[in-house]
């Protein structure tokens, strides 16, 4: 040990120190001591307790008469004088034994015999300074797919340290879908993750364990693209035409309700199997006539296609469940409900501030997501900007879930795609822990 390298410059003498001499410890045989205020058992509070012998054995017992930093005969250290003389004449004046040399026993308890209050009085004024912050529960949060401009506030969250301040550790795991998402949250393999809320419910009817606590995506995301050339112009005119999309997506669960809402027959249409990356291309090719993508890619499309793009958010065509919404372990919440009410506090906190300001936002999430380009992210963002704002959003707060409009999902859901038992909603999620006065601003259209 270096005793020098952990002591503090004279002119500002340690609070751990200060605390030690208060309790009446510095001079007291190798012990424990006794536990101050009940703390919890914790690193800071085992520290504390074996101060004083930590100490007793670092500070020589009389000064060095010989000039110069005096020797550790123990840890080969340097001690360094002034701080010790320091130490000795603003600190332990009064508890100076002149047989035994830097606070004597003897000096110490007649002087704690006569203050017997005014020690504990500073050992509980500076408890606080020196017992650092409790250990931050750690957590994973499992995200809906790979990082991009959709998730910049969590990663700006994580940059602020404004996580940490709350005591929660999150790591930010990179995700392969709303289905696995909810599946790993579910079962308790991560204690938080970003889920299509549509999904959440099919994930809970097959025993689940999830509940949601936050609404991302007010409005739901996907929607249809078709080029204009091909005379496509709503719903009703995708009778006989192929669409492209991955099996098993949500979307061509979900489309029966969105035929029957536009007066056609659900079986009119042909599905051909596309993987995420080959929509587009299959799309411009003419292989597929159209396909279904979430607006957040809203830019590629509109990049690629040109003017002659079409475009119709299925929002707009009669179908509107809510999206994306971050859910967390049932059994974890209930264990852990402070942790979890930080957590969702601290992500509205932060979606509001990338609502007011998202260039920092994208800088935290392309600083920690190599071969990200800030032009394309802001421009994804803006587009979830969009998927954010609706009227519950924007009038109670931001991520709220609407009681009546949760119901109504259930019975889509249930309806169309199949729940496999079914439950009560109303256990499934929850706006607890969400902070009213933060609320969503209407957003700008980006076309």
């Amino acid at each position: 040990m270096r005793v020098g390298s952990i002591l503090p410059s004279a002119s500002a003498p340690s609070a751990s120190l200060l605390l030690a001499l208060a309790v009446g410890e510095a001079a007291a045989p190798l012990s424990p001591g006794p536990r101050l205020l009940s703390a919890p058992r914790n690193a800071s509070t085992t520290f504390l307790r074996f101060m004083p012998s930590i100490l007793r054995m670092a500070l020589p017992e009389r000064m060095p008469a010989r000039a110069g930093p005096p020797i550790d005969p123990v840890h080969g250290g340097l001690y360094h004088q002034e701080q010790l003389i320091s130490y000795k004449n603003t600190l332990a004046s009064k508890f100076v034994d002149k047989e035994h040399g830097f606070l004597g026993r003897r000096s110490w308890e007649d002087s704690i015999m006569k203050n017997s209050v005014k020690p504990f009085l500073i050992a509980f004024a500076l408890l606080g300074a020196v017992a650092p912050a409790h250990a931050a529960e750690k957590v994973d949060f499992i995200l809906n797919w790979v990082a991009g401009g959709d998730h910049a506030p969590y990663y700006y969250a994580q940059k602020m340290g404004w996580y940490a301040q709350a005591a929660v550790d999150v790591n930010l795991i990179q995700g392969s879908g709303s289905s696995n998402a909810a599946q790993r949250a579910g079962a308790g393999v991560d204690q938080f993750g970003l889920a299509d809320m549509t999904t959440v419910m099919v994930a809970i009817g097959k025993g689940a364990d999830e509940v949601a606590v936050m609404n991302v995506y007010a409005n739901y995301p996907g929607g249809f693209y078709w080029l204009k050339s091909s005379g496509i112009k709503s719903v009703k005119d995708l009778a006989g035409k192929k669409i492209g999309n991955p099996p098993g997506d949500a979307a061509r669960a979900l489309w029966p309700a969105l035929a029957k809402a536009n007066g056609i027959d659900p079986n009119s249409v042909t599905w051909v199997n596309l993987t995420p990356n080959a929509k587009l291309p299959a799309l411009k090719a003419g292989s597929v006539d159209a396909v279904t993508e979430f607006f957040n890619l809203h830019h590629g499309y509109k990049r690629e296609l040109g003017d002659n793009m079409g475009y119709l958010a299925w929002k707009d065509a009669g179908l509107d469940p809510y999206g994306n919404s971050i859910v967390v372990n049932g059994a974890y919440l209930k264990a852990h409900r402070a942790t979890v009410a930080s957590f969702v506090k601290i992500t509205q906190k932060a979606f509001a501030a990338c609502v007011a300001d998202a260039k920092p936002c994208i800088d935290a999430l392309v600083e920690a997501n190599s071969g990200l380009k800030p032009d394309d992210q802001m421009v994804n963002w803006q587009e979830v900007e969009e998927l954010m704002s609706d009227k519950t959003s924007q009038t109670i707060a931001l991520g709220w879930f609407d009681p009546k409009r949760m119901e109504n999902d259930y019975n889509l859901v249930k309806a169309y795609v199949g729940i496999e038992k079914p439950f009560d909603m109303t256990k499934y999620y929850t706006n607890a822990f969400l902070d009213k006065s933060i609320k969503m601003v209407p957003a700008k259209s980006m076309d």
